[in-house]
This record gives C-alpha cells, sequence and structure tokens, in this order.
C-alpha cells in the first residue's frame, strides 16, 4: 500500500473518507446510496448494487449505481434474489468471482443489461443478521477483484452495518412520531356529532397520508355485511377489485384478528387492519403498500399501522361518547323544561281558569261574561298547544305526526307568505299507526296546496287530534270559500284517500269565512288502500 504523509495508507484514508461520508446522513434512502458508492470508489468497481433483504429472504429492495434511469427501465424489474444474488442471501459471506457467468449458480443476465464478467459480494450485517448484500462487478483495469479489494469491502460492510443500524433507528422513530402526530390530529379532527361517514373519511385521509398508500379504503358492516364506505388515494377506483382479492383477510380483521398482508399485482400488498371501536361500531382499513419502498422495515410499519387502528378506534369511540354526552345533556334539559311547563305553568293557567269561571257566575253584564268565556277558552286553547309543545319535548325527532305536520307547516310557509298555526291534542305520536300517519300527512300537504292555489286565505289552522277511536286532521283557512260548480280535482283525491282509510271526509263553511276540511279516520280497523 502506497502511503501517505499522514502515515495512513491510500486505501485506509479512502475507507475512512467512505465511512465519514456513510455517516454524514441519517435518512436511509441516502444511507444506502452512499454505501454503493463508496464500495465502487473505494475498489473501481463500474458497477455497483446494495440488495435490501425482505421477509422472504428476498430483495425487497435494490439500489443501484452506475446504471442511468434509462438503462435501468430498459433492463425492466429490478432482480428478486435467484442465481448469484440469491447465493449470498442463502450463504452469507464474501464472494468473489473472476467470471461470473461461470458459476453453476449463474441465473444470467435480462435483456439489455450491461455485460458484466468479474464480481465481488459482501453481506452487511446489523448484528450478526443480514440486512442486505453488496454486489460489485467490473473492476476497472483488472480481470477480477483482489483480496485486498474484498478486505476493504468487508471493512466497509462491517462498518455500514452499524450505520444502517443508526439510520433505521432513525427512521424508526420518524415513522413513530409522525403516526403519533397523526393519531392526535385525528383525535382533534373528529367531531362530537360527525355522520359516520364524515368520521371514517377522517380516518382513511390519516391512514393513506402517514402510510404514503396509493389506496385506502375503510370498510364497515352497519348494514350486516362489509361495504366500502370510504376511499382515499391515487388509486381510489380500484378499492372494490382490491378489497375483494382481500376479502379473507377483510373478514378475519372484522372478527377482531391481525391478518396477514395479501399478494397484489406489481408487488404490492395489501392490509387489513380492525379499527376497534365498540360505541362507533367497527370498521376495518384496507392499507395499499410497497414493500419495495419500506427498506427492510415493512413489519415494523404493519404494527404502527396496527397500533394506529386501534388508536382511531379509541378516537371514534371518543367523538361518540361525547355526542352522546351532549345529546343526554339535551334530553336533560327538555325532560327538566317539560316537567316545569306541565308542573308549573299548566297548572296555574288551569287554576287562573277555573277563578274566571268561578267569578263569571257572579257577573250580571253580558258583555263581561262573554268577555270572561272568551278568555277562559284561550286559556284552554293556550294550555293544549302547551301540552303539544311538553310531547314534542319528551318525543324529539322527525319521524313523528306531530313534528311532520310542523314542518309541512314550515315548508308552505314561503308559499303562503304566512306560517300556518298548528296544534295538536291527544297521544297523537304514539296511538296514530305509522301507515295513517303517512297517509295524514299526504293529506295535510293536499289541503295546504289547495288552500294555497285557491283559497287567497290570510290564515291557515292545521288540527290533528285524536282519542282512542279516531284521528281527525282539520285544515282551516280564512280565503274565499269553495265556488259552487268548481273543479274538485284536489277534494277527490283527499276523498279517495280517506276512503282507503276507511275514514271520511267533511268540507264546511268556516266561521266567520273561510273552509274548514275534517279528514276523519279510525284508529283500528281501518284498510289502507290509497297509495
Amino acid at each position: 500500500m502506497e502511503g501517505t504523509e499522514e502515515g495512513l495508507s491510500t486505501d485506509a484514508r479512502v475507507l475512512l473518507e467512505a465511512v465519514a461520508a456513510m455517516s454524514s446522513d441519517l435518512d436511509l434512502d441516502k444511507v444506502l446510496r452512499r454505501i454503493v458508492e463508496s464500495a465502487c470508489e473505494l475498489t473501481g468497481a463500474r458497477y455497483g448494487a446494495l440488495g435490501v433483504i425482505g421477509d422472504h429472504d428476498d430483495l425487497a429492495a435494490f439500489i443501484t449505481h452506475g446504471v442511468d434511469d434509462d438503462e435501468r427501465a430498459r433492463i425492466g424489474d429490478p432482480p428478486h434474489g435467484r442465481g448469484i444474488l440469491g447465493l449470498l442471501i442463502r450463504h452469507p459471506g464474501p464472494l468473489r468471482l473472476p467470471h461470473l457467468q461461470e458459476h453453476a449458480a449463474s441465473y444470467g443476465f435480462p435483456a439489455n443489461h450491461p455485460p458484466m464478467t468479474s464480481f465481488l459480494g459482501v453481506p452487511v450485517l446489523i448484528r450478526g443478521v443480514a440486512f442486505g448484500n453488496l454486489y460489485l462487478t467490473e473492476k476497472a483495469g483488472r480481470a477480477e477483484f483482489t483480496e485486498q479489494d474484498q478486505a476493504l469491502v468487508e471493512a466497509l460492510a462491517s462498518a455500514a452495518g452499524v450505520v444502517v443500524q443508526n439510520a433505521r433507528a432513525y427512521a424508526l422513530s420518524e415513522r413513530q412520531r409522525v403516526w403519533l402526530e397523526a393519531t392526535a390530529r385525528l383525535e382533534q379532527a373528529l367531531r362530537p356529532g360527525s355522520t359516520t361517514k364524515e368520521a371514517l373519511d377522517l380516518v382513511a385521509v390519516a391512514a393513506r397520508v402517514v402510510s404514503r398508500s396509493p389506496l385506502v379504503a375503510v370498510l364497515s358492516d352497519a348494514t350486516g355485511t362489509p361495504s366500502i364506505v370510504s376511499t382515499e388515494g391515487r388509486e381510489a377506483d380500484s378499492a372494490p377489485l382490491v378489497v375483494a382479492k382481500a376479502q379473507d383477510a377483510v373478514l378475519e380483521a372484522f372478527a377482531g384478528g391481525r391478518p396477514d398482508p395479501v399478494a397484489l399485482d406489481d408487488e404490492l400488498l395489501a392490509v387489513a387492519v380492525p379499527v376497534r371501536a365498540e360505541l362507533f361500531g367497527a370498521a376495518v382499513l384496507v392499507v395499499v403498500l410497497d414493500p419495495r419502498q419500506e427498506r427492510g422495515m415493512l413489519r415494523a410499519d404493519l404494527d404502527m399501522l396496527s397500533s394506529f387502528g386501534e388508536q382511531a378506534g379509541l378516537a371514534l369511540d371518543r367523538a361518540r361518547a361525547l355526542a352522546d354526552r351532549a345529546e343526554l345533556a339535551i334530553v336533560s334539559d327538555r325532560d327538566r323544561i317539560a316537567r316545569d311547563l306541565h308542573d308549573l305553568v299548566i297548572q296555574r293557567l288551569f287554576a287562573t281558569g277555573l277563578q274566571l269561571q268561578g267569578v263569571r257566575g257572579q257577573v250580571v253584564s253580558p258583555v263581561v261574561a262573554d268577555r270572561i268565556d272568551s278568555t277562559v277558552a284561550d286559556l284552554d286553547t293556550t294550555i293544549r298547544d302547551i301540552r303539544s309543545t311538553i310531547f314534542a319535548l319528551q318525543r324529539p325527532g322527525a319521524t313523528s305526526l306531530r313534528a311532520q305536520v310542523a314542518a309541512l307547516a314550515l315548508e308552505y310557509e314561503g308559499v303562503l307568505g304566512f306560517a300556518p298555526v298548528v296544534r295538536t291534542a291527544g297521544p297523537v305520536d304514539t296511538a296514530v299507526s305509522a301507515d295513517i300517519c303517512e297517509h295524514l300527512v299526504a293529506a295535510c300537504r293536499e289541503a295546504l296546496s289547495n288552500a294555497a292555489r285557491h283559497a287567497s286565505a290570510r290564515s291557515i289552522a292545521v288540527s290533528v287530534s285524536t282519542d282512542s277511536e279516531e284521528v281527525v286532521l282539520t285544515v282551516t283557512d280564512d280565503g274565499i270559500g269553495i265556488t259552487p260548480g268548481g273543479r274538485e280535482s284536489g277534494l277527490r283525491n283527499l276523498r279517495q284517500r280517506a276512503d282507503g282509510l276507511g275514514g271520511s271526509l267533511s268540507v264546511l263553511p268556516a266561521d266567520p269565512r273561510g273552509t274548514r276540511l275534517l279528514l276523519r279516520v279510525p284508529l283500528s280497523g281501518s284498510s289502507v288502500q290509497q297509495a
């Protein structure tokens, strides 16, 4: 070896510079490329490569030096670990050959591959376990690599193992940090009261961003059969095909298992990850990963993805619990208001009405007596309205007959120019069946539509009342009334609907003007025929 002024040989100095260059970065991709470049510079090899060994003793990644992008594209897919490359995987140890093609394990080269003769292969070990292999070919100016080349590359590979271990540890900590940040952002983004679709969309976005996946699909079995609820990624259109190929893994994940990745085309993997959420409901993430981009860290990424699924389930349950708590607070407030209205307001109004009735017997003036009677009637109407309000507070929701009629009145406010007054009496939401309720709402719509087109009314009152035998829908307007001999297409529809329900329809003049429409339907024994 040629000496230098510092007392180090040229090879030793180049080796130290190579180790220093490898150690100057913690980015795993850059470290692997610098290892290959340093090995080529150290030995004078024209071509170099570092093959990262995957979980199935194949090459999960193949980093090259000396081959440009155009040549790499003409060669085609990277090697999988057969022939000489596979020999070093199965038997990790240095291998030096003067003629690569003459070895018994030689597998040959694909079309458009540059010619290669001399070969030097050295394993890169991390704590005694092979991480990958350094492959060098075509030593410049020599027919074959020397023992000195082999010794230098072995020393380089030994140092590279430490550098790669540090880079992998750093990369792993960074990925863990990114996954934790994604989980934290997901918890912040999940708002209480979000719909199932909105919540699962957020889960899909978080998983796709962190995993760098071309496709993330979220499945739910809320209907009894697993179905795709949300998709994310540039390959989102292929979600049904991917889910179909991974069907067994998806079912296993819904059962709470952790299935193995499913191989797809183009060497991609589909991973089914359970999202365990007790309150929100079960869901499964299907994430497509490219193991060639993982640089031997696929297993670590699978563990982090599984942990993300568990944390996402907790975040979904937390959002649902907060929404349930808020809804419970609203229900409690409704119950308190309803109780106060019943125990305080109604009782006081009722007592006031009784006092007025007691005073009426002592009144001589007919005018005053009529005024008291009118006031008592108004109090009775007010009590009925408050009772309707109490019932609505105790049974919130748009599916009740009371709520549907009220919503219909608001709908026609824009058409009429005013909001019809809605009153209910009796247990209209519990005594009236769903079939009758549907037809009553349709009849009310027909009546309001007729009044809007023909009555020229300034006020309309809608009343729904029920007792143990029948339910009565009353629509009263102060319009011009029904013109004798006029068209009755709307009324004909209402009569047909009443007949189909086994009831009756009455159209009477209102006092002092207008029209009163009464639809009576028996609560039992009606034959619902009208669609």
